[in-house]
């Protein structure tokens, strides 16, 4: 009897999942843990393998389908076992019988062929053989753009949604029916595009956010002269991981809530979990969204692990190669746009964490020091508090603390 492969879920949050990519064809062999297909879901695209060996009888549902969690996607069984008329794992009915699987005759051609459309001719269109993003995948799919002929611009060539822009479509409809070719000034108004898994959970989580968190900001600003000086230095010191200014920030931060355990905390509804660990999650911005990495235990590790670990974490995020555990957890976020030359900003808290901390770029602005006009590198940062757990002095203290420990890196091992 056949079994059953279905939509399992991958990630903790994960409802349903985008089938990207099918891995095992019709008719091939399987073997348990063999992957079957690639899966988007709502953090990662991650791996379907399979729980049976056996034959691969049927792909139940194919690339580019979305599915609920627990639906059926494909049918395990003996090689030449028939697979149930209605293709989801039941007999059919008293009437059903094994019996061998006979082919479909084509249906007969009527005697004068159709008059063929006047459009341009349809072009073969390659996406399964280029190194691409599942969106850039899937956008290409259903624009009739061909992979094979762009120049990938991510890792190892990999082709990206910015590589996408101003390609020219193949004259095919993903139904295979011609369709004009516009390019140009000439092209369509606008573009539908599907929401991807990780779009919908981002819309989730923020209507999750901002509606029922009572949330409260608090923003103050830093002094970044030492700090500077101090990465100056590292740079210096040997072959290791470059540390960046968002790892320093990291770091602080995991030292300032190792203070002040009141802001390390998540909301329970019933209750507030008061961590003893302190788990950092770090926005990362990724093709179609945003994800946040966790560096974990981060008060106890130096600042060459913080930095080794969150490149290689925002490296795969970007490649949606996360597990789950290396995406939850995390007790407390950081959010720095100020690469992208943004000063300041608020950031929308990540439940169930209690607070995030928006980061803004650091400039060099006039200030009063000791009685005299000078030029320091001064930075603002802007902490998100959810009133529930965080009180506003409790809030303002932790930016205190944070903000000695950046203005003085000493502060960070005292």
């Amino acid at each position: 009897m056949a079994t059953k492969v279905v939509m399992e879920a991958l990630s903790p949050t994960m409802e349903e999942g985008r089938l990207v990519e099918w891995k095992k064809g019709e008719g091939e062999s399987v073997a348990v843990g063999d992957v079957l297909a690639e899966v988007e879901t709502d953090k990662a695209v991650m791996e379907l393998v399979a729980r049976a060996g056996g034959t691969l009888l049927k792909q139940v549902v194919p690339a580019g389908t979305t599915v609920p969690v627990s639906q059926l996607v494909a049918l395990i069984g003996e090689p030449g076992e028939q697979v149930p008329a209605d293709g989801n794992g039941r007999d059919g009915g008293a009437k059903a019988k094994k019996a061998p699987v006979e082919e479909t005759k084509p249906a007969a051609q009527p005697t004068s062929p159709a008059p063929a459309p006047a459009t341009v001719p349809t072009t073969p269109v390659s996406t399964e053989r280029v190194k691409a993003s599942p969106l850039a995948r899937r956008i290409a799919t259903e624009r009739g753009i061909d992979l094979g002929a762009l120049h990938g611009s991510g890792p190892e060539g990999r082709v990206v949604l910015r590589d996408l822009e101003g390609a020219g479509a193949v004259a095919t409809t993903p139904a295979g029916a011609p369709r004009p070719v516009i390019r140009g000034g000439g092209g369509p108004a606008y573009t539908d595009t599907p929401l991807t898994q990780i779009r919908k959970t981002i819309a989730k989580r923020l209507a999750q956010s901002l509606g029922p968190i009572p949330t409260f900001y608090l923003t103050t600003e830093v002094d970044m002269e030492r700090i500077w000086d101090a990465r100056e230095a590292l740079k210096g010191l040997g072959d290791g991981p470059k540390v960046s200014f968002n790892d320093i920030i990291i770091k602080c931060v995991a030292s300032a809530l190792r203070q002040h355990p009141s802001c390390n905390a998540w909301w329970q509804d019933d209750h507030i979990r008061y961590w003893n660990e302190v788990h950092v999650s770090m926005a990362v911005a990724v093709e179609e969204g945003l994800i946040t990495p966790v560096i974990r235990h981060a008060d106890q590790k130096t600042l060459r692990e913080i930095a080794g670990e969150s490149h290689d974490l925002a490296a795969r995020a970007r490649e949606r190669r996360l597990k789950p555990e290396e995406y939850t957890g995390g007790t407390f976020s950081v959010s720095n746009l100020g690469m992208l030359g943004i000063d300041d900003f608020t950031a929308i808290i990540n439940p169930p964490e209690a607070g995030i901390l928006a980061v803004g770029r650091i400039v060099q602005v006039p200030v009063a020091r000791d009685g005299q006009v000078v030029v320091r590198r001064r930075m603002r940062v802007t902490m998100s508090c959810d009133h529930r757990v965080i009180d506003g002095a409790t809030g303002a203290r932790f930016l205190q603390t944070l903000t000695a420990m950046l203005e003085n890196p000493l502060a960070m091992v005292y």
